[in-house]
């Protein structure tokens, strides 16, 4: 599986812009990727006191870009998230595609992050985000959602192989990023596949560092702190390899947690 990971800077409040910037990004890709994912929120990035003028109305022109993308080009797209609207209120929220633009699932930040007054302005997603893309077992999370373990957890015991974590994650705290995630593939005996955005907004400035991680929690691939494409390429036959070398889910004692 050979991956492709946009870390992109985004414009603060300019979906439009943002999508011509991932355009640009999806020409300049390699051809033998099959698998692309962008970061957290990149149609607004947190803009989230005018989520009333810039938000996706249903995140209808959002899965109609990303779908069309991931048709056109002939590959999966996880589509990092992005502001949504709806009845219920704003939420941020992932969609995942396959290469024919079949929408493969969606999910809804359920973690919301105070220190980026998310829970002022967002309402809590309510569902997991597991989904399948080329026949494997995969979830999606969104940021500071892998600072909860049995979050993630949750995810593997239901099956996923490959976690795609989205994010907008500051500067300051980039190495809780990269220890944090290589944790979860150690601990979860799975593919990590991290893209996280750079630049600044008013209020942050973002890390990059973009990563891919093995199950036994080496580097694949790893970006630095500029505006970038990451590739990797990773082998899912590892997975039930660690697995079966290590069998902590066959060791687990559930009835004491």
């Amino acid at each position: 599986m050979k991956l492709a990971l946009i870390q992109m800077d985004i414009a603060f409040g300019e979906p439009e812009k943002n999508k011509r910037s991932i355009e640009q990004y999806f020409a300049e890709l390699d051809k033998s990727a099959d698998t692309v994912v962008l970061p957290e929120m990149w149609n607004t990035g947190y803009d989230l006191k005018r989520l009333d003028e810039v938000a996706d109305a249903d995140g209808k022109d959002s899965q109609n870009f990303l779908s069309d993308l991931a048709k056109r080009y002939e590959v999966n797209l996880v589509g990092g998230s992005v502001a949504k609207s709806s009845e219920r209120g704003f939420t941020n929220t992932m969609y995942a595609h396959d290469s024919t633009g079949k929408k493969l699932g969606e999910y809804s930040k359920v973690h919301l992050f105070r220190l980026m007054e998310e829970e002022k302005y967002l309402v809590e997603g309510q569902e997991r985000g597991p989904f399948t893309l080329n026949n494997i077992p995969s979830a999606g999370l969104i940021c500071y959602d892998i600072r909860f373990p049995e979050w993630v957890r949750a995810h593997v015991m239901d099956g996923a192989q490959v976690l795609y974590v989205v994010a907008e994650w500051p500067a300051p705290r980039i190495d809780h990023w990269r220890t944090l995630l290589i944790a979860r593939a150690i601990e979860n005996q799975c593919y990590v596949v991290a893209c996280n955005r750079v630049g600044s907004d008013p209020k942050n400035d973002f890390g990059g560092h973009s990563i891919v991680i093995d199950p036994w929690g080496e580097i694949v691939a790893e970006a630095d702190d500029r505006e970038q494409i990451l590739n990797a390429e990773i082998n899912l036959e590892l997975v039930e390899e660690v697995r079966k070398r290590i069998p902590i889910f066959d060791d687990r004692r559930e009835k004491l947690y």
